[in-house]
């Protein structure tokens, strides 16, 4: 299996619900770097997984979408605990959602899967991966 990665950060406000989030039930700020890889099993015609350009450009896209956001405030999130493992799905499903629709190139559609990791710090981060 083929694979190429891009990377991208966002600042987020949040808040928990559930005591097992403890001091986090209160509004806080998160800072994520994003990694973004991308695969697939064999390589397309110009032998690339995908093109690396729009990859970036499209990650950059989704993540603006939640950049310097409150979570909380955000309708599509309304009462949803918005935790890291949370936030992987959605960029990764967003990012799917523009493989299909043709925004990463023709190529892009030879795409086995995307996995969108989140790092909360050098010692913690969560990740989501899907089929496309």
């Amino acid at each position: 299996m083929f694979s190429v990665n891009v990377r991208g950060h966002i600042m987020v406000a949040h808040s928990f619900r559930g005591e097992v989030f403890g001091p986090a039930q209160q509004l806080h700020g998160a800072t994520f770097v994003v990694d973004a890889t991308f695969r697939r099993s064999e390589l397309d015609e110009d032998n690339i997984v995908v093109d690396i350009g729009l990859a970036t450009e499209e990650l950059a896209a989704v993540l603006g979408d939640l950049n310097y956001r409150n979570l909380d405030d955000v309708p599509e999130f309304a009462g949803i605990n918005t935790s890291t493992e949370f936030l992987a799905k959605v960029i990764a499903d967003r990012l799917a959602g523009k493989v299909h629709a043709g925004a990463l190139g023709e190529g892009a559609r030879g795409l086995a899967g995307i996995t969108v990791t989140l790092h909360e710090s050098h010692v913690a981060w969560a990740s989501y991966e899907r089929s496309l």
